[in-house]
């Protein structure tokens, strides 16, 4: 049986409390946690004084933090960084070394700050120059901290950039070089792992205009059922430029190949197609899964080639189950953009996805056909939602079992004309 105090029986305790207990419980451990982290860096600060190779054998603070705390050299280095700044130190010749950041070490030590909170403000008041006055340096941190207390690393590093120009009007002395001429470089990479990737060398006009174009298509999905993007920035970035590279090869004015628009070429065994298992083969990249050949079959150019079980091909169709350019116009007036529930992404963003799928003998027809953002195109082919064209002609989506218990149809009503 668990002990009252074991880490179980506080597992099955919380689900006892109510919400406001819950939000009060959690700040006030994050308060101690990170109090608990001041007294680690300090203990780490004192080891560091008294010499570290002389204590323990390794060459250098991070090396310690590193190799006993199991970190990577990243995370290892910021931690050293952190101590060094926030507590006093000895100089080579044994005189004492006042910290970076006394002022942030007290909010620290109180527990109201931590982490890249505190990261951010040393970044800061390292660069500051030395010909600034101590009192100026100090006003700046005490800026920093009181922001600290209510806002977190992006904020900090914002705010540090204006203290920075206020303190440093001029900036640094340019150098008397001309630009760099950048030659555009790109690299297919295909990882060990099995991903794959792209390297590249931009010049900066090629750089602007590729950021200019992505950063609107970046911008985090607007919160459905209460429930914000997840997304990271680089996941958003991700899928901006997979929505803007789907933009620029449908256009019609890109030149295509032997004489026809870009196609894919997908194969895999019948009996795979027919069972619903195994992995398909998609040109130029390799193996795929069978959902993800499906969901390039909704709405790509993809010639399907079916091979029998002595890999020889039954049937090479030709491009029947893309969408018409008539098709596409009636979609638009009909879905007016993604059709998921909550979500607002424009028609040009939205590939045609197929209800029934061509394995189940699925037409290109509009009533077995929505709009869908690539997000949403995923989610449906990856999880438990359900999509259907209701008796009026409008798409509408059943959420699982475990968000949705009663399976109350939804609609999005952001596009909808009705």
């Amino acid at each position: 049986m668990a002990s009252e105090n074991s880490p179980q029986a506080a597992r099955t305790e919380w689900w006892r409390a109510d919400t406001a207990t819950l939000h009060a419980r959690k700040q006030e451990n994050e308060v101690l946690k990170r109090q608990l982290d001041f007294e680690q860096d300090s203990i780490l600060a004192e080891l560091n004084t008294r010499g570290i190779r002389g204590c323990s054998g390794h060459s250098t603070l991070s090396a310690l933090i590193g190799e006993d705390f199991h970190l990577i050299k990243g995370d290892a280095d910021d931690r050293a960084d952190r101590v060094l700044a926030l507590h006093p130190g000895v100089s080579v010749d044994g005189a004492p070394v006042p910290p970076l950041a006394p002022l942030t070490a007290e909010a620290a030590a109180e527990g109201a700050i931590g982490g890249r909170q505190i990261d951010a403000i040393i970044r800061v008041l390292a660069r500051i120059p030395s010909t600034v006055p101590d009192d100026g340096v100090r006003a700046g941190e005490m800026t920093l901290v009181a922001l600290a207390r209510r806002a977190g690393p992006r904020e900090i590093a914002k705010a540090g950039r204006r203290l920075l120009d206020h303190l440093d009007p001029d900036g640094k002395e340019p150098r008397n070089e001309d630009p760099k001429d950048t030659r555009p470089e790109l690299r297919f990479v295909k990882h060990r792992d099995g991903s794959l990737g792209l390297k590249a060398r931009l010049d900066l006009e090629t750089y602007a205009r590729l950021k200019s174009d992505l950063d609107p298509m970046a911008k985090p999905h607007k919160a459905i059922d209460g429930i914000r993007d997840s997304r990271t920035q680089d996941e958003r970035y991700g899928d901006a430029f997979t929505d803007y590279v789907r933009l620029k090869t449908t256009s019609r004015n890109l030149p295509g190949q032997a004489g026809e628009a870009t196609h894919i070429l997908v194969t895999m065994s019948y009996e795979d197609l027919i069972r619903d298992i195994g992995e398909a083969h998609l040109d130029l990249v390799g193996p795929i899964s069978v959902t993800d050949a499906r969901i390039l079959a909704c709405d790509a150019r993809v010639r399907p080639g079916v091979l029998g079980t002595a890999g020889e091909p039954l049937d090479i169709g030709r491009s029947k189950r893309t969408v018409s350019l008539a098709q596409k116009y009636a979609l638009t007036i009909r879905d007016g953009g993604c059709t998921f529930p909550g979500c607002d992404m424009p028609v040009p963003r939205c590939t045609a996805h197929h209800l029934v799928f061509w394995r189940h003998h699925g037409e290109t027809k509009i009533d077995n056909l929505v709009l869908l953002c690539t997000k949403h195109h995923r989610l449906i082919h990856h999880s438990e939602w359900k999509v259907q064209i209701a008796q009026d002609g409008l798409p509408e989506f059943t959420a699982p079992a475990y968000l949705d218990p009663t399976g109350t149809p939804r609609r999005n009503t952001m596009h909808l004309r009705t």
